[in-house]
């Protein structure tokens, strides 16, 4: 049975679920301030172990982010990544302020686009949106 956790996600689950999907490596302090300064997470359990999680970043009014959907390896396709992105999906919408349009964002891995197409989302660039872009922005120790 697979159990939801909300906003229960500590940092060694964190980690332990990025580096179970190879995702790049954070320190301890990262993770703990990104756990902090996360609007909602969502934890997914299978009999108690962690399988899956993801969690929300942002304003709350104007624009919020997906941000880390994880489930791994030997539990994707099973729906535990829909359960997780449902749940993520309904909480923002629960923010909303009447009358206003709320910006869903996220950048998806490759090769995922369908996944989140089934879910409602739209792939950029389009007509009137451009590409998505990023930049990484790197701060070596000062020893």
């Amino acid at each position: 049975m697979i159990e939801l956790k909300i906003n229960q996600m500590d940092v060694d689950t964190y980690l332990s679920l990025r580096n179970q999907v190879g995702w790049n490596t954070l320190t301890r302090n990262q993770a703990t301030k990104a756990l902090h300064n996360s609007l909602y997470t969502v934890l997914a359990c299978h009999n108690g172990i962690p399988i899956g999680m993801g969690r929300l970043v942002g304003d709350g009014a104007v624009i919020c982010y997906v941000q880390d959907l994880i489930v791994i390896p030997n539990q994707q396709n099973s729906g535990v990544g829909s359960m997780i992105l449902e749940q993520l999906i309904s909480y923002v919408q629960a923010l909303q302020l009447e009358n206003s349009t709320m910006m869903l964002c996220l950048m998806c891995a490759k090769g995922r686009e369908g996944f989140y197409k089934s879910h409602g989302f739209i792939a950029r660039p389009t007509d009137q949106l451009g590409p998505g872009m990023i930049q990484y922005l790197y701060k070596p120790s000062n020893l």
